[in-house]
């Protein structure tokens, strides 16, 4: 009897044997079907070559010129680590809490794959860090991203939904092993680190630090390290900003595990426990960064760029410049960036208090004769794309429309107190934003074509479109410089002529069509008076301009305008010599800069180099320059530009309380153009030439009457402020960006001979003579 039990038990054995065997052998070969895609069914594996360099999806960044961080070009906002910059805290939180025998196993945890079977997952998990980073970094699970780019890695069987998780977890183990092959268990925490997501669009761990804690990864404490890993369990669930109790209970989850495991005491623990988050929580996206519309204005050349970069690239190598992690070295310069936002910042909040104060009780919006427009914001509002699309969706029914469009509805808004949540119908939101002025400002370094300073608007939040390359204005008096230059160059006026202000009226002879035309002084007088050319420009006598462009012709103007670099198409009338064509402040610094660059016109440069994510350069960009005007017309200019300060009664002698026109040659010219819709201000100095123009983006907003409405009060004090703040900075006194004389061309000669009398607009009479040079090289 014994006997027969002993041998049934035996065969028994030999049976469990066999079939374990089998299963053994069979789980083998699935094993070998799944790593091998066998009839196509299980879908590839990650290639040597993807595993060795495995893709993740790297913001770009831009950087200035000194090395600091502009912004980014986001989609999934990621910023790689290096183990070395990780806090230790952040490590231990991770260890205690994902994988506790991490430096134990080589990518699979038998015990903690034995656990969770046996406690039904109740007790944790059993993937190791390892297998997760597998998943993270290939998608095994769900693979949309790589299926769009036509490699999927999934086969036939993936389409069956128990299935599919079964063998998704069989690549992860796979791949597991094969990662701990490749990388040392450092390079996996890191790896591992960069890849997740912690909610609120913070990839990887150095940005969920400056998200949630505004730290370096480096810096955060022990707390804060338990907050962020808690969170990767489920990054919504434990959202710290939704659901602050569910976060702090996981956080204190965290902190028990890493006591449990002896990287904290049981004290420490408790005590950090009874803290609270202590967050510091910003998000980075697309609106954020020292100089958004910057970053906006050059994103399709950037795109340009690298198409024509992936021309000679692989497919598995093409760049992008959302994933790819670029380097995008620019001409920016964050002090100056920063001084032009703080400046401008500072004078469009007072501008928009007296603006408010000027128009109380009124609609802004008038015709020339400053009388309301009726039916402004319906017209307005028939404009946008919004009721057109409606209108398409309530086939033509304007009732209904105008029923959505006047139902209010909550929205954050704009205000100068920072955002502002409220309830408004879109056509009251409509009324509250066509109040708001806006500005356009760029500096340029004209001996390099340098672009410093790029500010294309209040709030690019909520004002996407840019004032600086995007929006053309009429540039009023501010081009009447190229009327003066192209008379100099042309041989039609000398620098010491002095000429009369008086009527000058335009006929058929000038090709003007209809009425005569004769332009009106500012004052609406004409003084007769005798005035050198730098006395007439300084004080901007439209009369003056007039005569200029009637003995050379608005073709000749209009073509030594392109020449110095304007590019936007010029009227050819009368008319342009006060500036009634439209350009943008990009062309008007950049058209500037040639009268400071001894009549060389530089083109603006904006970036100087792209790297991709390893630092190696990808393409370079050079300065390109050509010879457009004679030195001596250029150096004349810089003469005529500094009456606007010097002369009594210049448009710009309100420069003087300025630390920057102090001890320092400095030229300028301001702009205000009919009805007083648009306000400029140019400013140039031998390292520096920048412009300002504010206005209602809606032409028929705007203030008044000249005392607000010139450009000397709309947009010369930012230029003021920005350029004290740039003087009194000793590191880009360092960098060159410092007070110095206009640079004489050898070649250069003020031709001014004679000497002669001229009377100024009081009367009194002065002898004038050739414009002599100090002794450190300033011009009188």
């Amino acid at each position: 009897m014994i006997q027969l039990q002993k041998g049934q038990y035996q065969t028994r054995i030999a049976k469990i044997w066999k079939w374990s065997s089998y299963g053994l052998g069979a789980f083998l070969l699935y094993i070998v079907a799944v790593y091998f895609n066998l009839f196509w069914l299980f879908g590839g594996m990650p290639s040597p070559q993807e595993l060795e360099n495995p893709k993740s999806k790297v913001a770009s960044i831009l950087y200035s010129e000194d090395g600091k961080e502009l912004g980014k070009y986001i989609r999934e906002n990621r910023s790689p680590v290096e183990y070395e910059e990780l806090s230790p805290n952040l490590i231990k939180a991770l260890l205690a809490t994902e994988d506790a025998r991490f430096t134990q196993h080589s990518g699979i945890d038998l015990r903690s794959i034995f656990r969770a079977i046996t406690h039904l997952g109740t007790a944790g998990g059993g993937s190791t860090l390892t297998q997760q980073l597998a998943k993270n970094l290939f998608d095994t699970r769900h693979n949309e991203d790589e299926a769009e780019e036509g490699k999927s890695y999934k086969g036939f069987l993936g389409k069956i939904p128990v299935i599919r998780t079964f063998i998704a977890k069989t690549k992860e183990w796979i791949l597991a092993i094969r990662l701990e092959k490749r990388y040392t268990k450092q390079e996996i925490l890191k790896m591992y680190l960069n890849e997740v997501e912690f909610g609120n669009n913070s990839y990887g761990i150095r940005v969920a630090c400056k998200t949630y804690f505004g730290k370096d990864v480096n810096n955060v404490t022990e707390k804060e390290a338990a907050t962020l890993i808690g969170m990767l369990q489920n990054p919504s669930l434990y959202d710290p900003r939704r659901h602050p109790d569910r976060c702090l209970q996981r956080r204190n989850v965290v902190l028990g595990q890493m006591n449990k495991y002896g990287y904290i005491s049981q004290e420490e623990s408790l005590s950090l426990q009874g803290k609270t988050l202590g967050l510091n929580f910003k998000v980075e996206n697309q609106n954020t960064g020292d100089a958004p519309y910057f970053r906006e204005a050059i994103k399709k050349q950037l795109q340009a760029i690298i198409a024509e970069l992936n021309t000679t690239r692989d497919e598995a190598d093409k760049l992008n410049l959302y994933t790819s992690g670029l380097r995008i070295y620019t001409t920016i310069d964050s002090r100056m960036q920063n001084y032009a936002q703080v400046s401008l910042d500072n004078h469009m909040r007072d501008q928009q208090q007296k603006f408010n104060a000027h128009w109380r009780g009124r609609n802004p919006w008038v015709d020339e004769r400053m009388h309301e427009i009726k039916g402004f914001l319906k017209d307005a509002m028939k404009r946008t794309q919004r009721y057109k699309s409606l209108m398409v969706e309530y086939d033509g029914d304007e009732d209904a429309v105008w029923k959505i469009l006047k139902t209010p509805v909550k929205m954050t808004v704009f205000s100068w107190q920072g955002d502002k949540d409220t309830t408004l119908s879109p056509l009251d939101s409509m009324n509250y934003y066509k109040r708001i002025l806006n500005c356009g400002f760029m500096a340029m370094n004209p001996n390099d074509g340098h672009v410093k300073a790029w500010v294309g608007g209040i709030n690019f939040k909520f004002f996407k479109f840019d004032h600086v390359r995007q929006s053309k204005r009429q540039p009023g008096s501010t081009f009447k410089p190229f009327v003066y230059a192209a008379a100099l160059e042309n041989g039609v006026a000398d620098l010491c002529d002095y000429v009369v202000d008086q009527p000058v009226t335009f006929g058929r002879e000038d090709g003007l069509v209809g009425k005569p035309w004769t332009p009106q002084n500012s004052e609406g007088r004409y003084s007769y008076a005798n005035m050198s050319l730098r006395h007439a420009m300084g004080l901007s006598i439209n009369s003056v301009a007039a005569g200029l462009m009637k003995k050379l012709s608005p073709q000749k103007v209009a073509e030594f305008a392109h020449r110095a670099g304007i590019q936007s198409a010029l009227n050819e009338t009368p008319s342009l010599c006060l500036g009634a064509s439209e350009v943008s402040v990009y062309e008007q610094v950049a058209a500037y800069c040639t009268f400071m660059n001894e009549g060389e016109r530089i083109d603006p440069i904006l970036i100087l180099k792209i790297e991709d994510k390893n630092g190696n350069e990808l393409k370079r960009f050079e300065t390109t320059s050509k010879k457009v005007i004679s030195s001596t017309t250029a150096y004349q200019m810089t003469h005529l530009l500094k009456g606007a300060i010097q002369e009594s009664g210049g448009t710009a002698e309100g420069l003087k309380k300025y630390n920057c026109s102090q001890g320092n040659d400095i030229g300028a010219k301001t702009g205000t153009t009919s009805n007083y819709s648009d306000g400029w201000f140019m400013g140039v100095t031998q390292n520096l030439v920048a412009g300002v123009w504010v206005g209602g983006d809606d032409r028929s907003i705007h203030y008044r009457n000249i005392a607000l409405g010139q450009g000397a009060k709309m947009a010369m004090p930012a230029y003021g402020k920005f350029m004290d703040m740039v003087y009194a900075d000793k590191s880009l006194a360092i960098a060159g960006f410092k007070k110095e004389p206009f640079r004489k061309p050898k070649d250069a000669d003020l031709g001014c001979n004679q000497t002669y009398i001229v009377t100024d607009s009081t009367g009194v009479q002065q002898q004038a003579t050739k414009p002599k040079e100090d002794e450190e090289g300033f011009l009188k």
